[in-house]
């Protein structure tokens, strides 16, 4: 079973999961190629002034010099550098001169013959093209229980909330967002922890629970969970009022 795996540079805690994934993924199934887009933590393509001024402006200074020391040293180690991870690995870095939807993008990948598409913060709307491409679609992995906290960051409106418990969802994907049919869920008691501690744990979770569902679809096994739209909510990214909320609440982010 041949897989395109579509993700990004993600500095922080993307690079160490990527390398676990591919250590349990199931027996007879390969990695063509990796799709790598740069990191969109806005859900949107800025540049990186204009991600660390908004960053700065919606976090407030300490959180902003905080990840920006973790930023600059991470970048010297590949164990949270996604490019040089995939490439220790030994993985092809499939380069799209093309937006992932266009024609163009959509024939390299479809040479490849991928069997199954698996998006991990892929930060391109998916269209139906596209999640079609491969005889067994594309799936992707959100920090949530959907149908709840569909949308962006997740793991901050959980905490937030002041939620009991979390998890993750991978779900084939569809023209909506986070609202295709579910294949796996974990889920898990949330006590006191900090959100980069709930994002380390949701990561390595998600990678086995992308680890599974691929194991259900190669051997026909998978049984669907409904996403009910009825029950789904939305969550767009936090304003600097909904940060100050954040930490009234007593929560914390490291």
């Amino acid at each position: 079973m041949k897989i395109i795996l579509i993700t990004q540079k993600e500095p922080f805690f993307l690079a160490k999961n990527i390398d676990y994934l591919c250590k349990i993924l199931p027996e007879g199934v390969t990695i063509e190629g990796v799709i790598l887009y740069e990191p969109s933590p806005f859900g949107k393509k800025q540049s990186l002034l204009q991600k660390s001024i908004k960053t700065f402006y919606i976090f407030g200074f300490k959180f902003f010099i905080y990840y920006a020391i973790k930023f600059l040293l991470n970048k010297l180690n590949y164990n949270f550098n996604v490019e040089k991870t995939i490439k220790k690995i030994g993985l092809k870095i499939i380069k799209l001169k093309k937006p992932i939807n266009h024609n163009e993008s959509l024939k390299l990948i479809s040479s490849y013959n991928p069997s199954l598409l698996v998006s991990i913060l892929g930060n391109e709307i998916f269209k139906e093209k596209l999640i079609k491409l491969a005889p067994y679609g594309c799936i992707n992995l959100h920090s949530s229980l959907l149908p709840k906290y569909r949308g962006l960051m997740p793991t901050f409106w959980i905490l937030k909330n002041k939620e009991k418990e979390s998890g993750v969802s991978v779900f084939f994907m569809d023209t909506g967002i986070d609202s295709g049919p579910i294949i796996v869920q974990k889920k898990f008691d949330i006590t006191k922890i900090s959100h980069s501690d709930l994002i380390k744990k949701t990561k390595k979770l998600g990678m086995e629970a992308i680890a599974e569902a691929i194991k259900k679809i190669k051997n026909d096994e998978v049984i669907l969970i409904p996403n009910d739209n009825k029950k789904k909510t939305y969550y767009s990214f936090p304003t600097r009022s909904d940060i100050q909320e954040f930490l009234r609440g007593g929560n914390t982010f490291y």
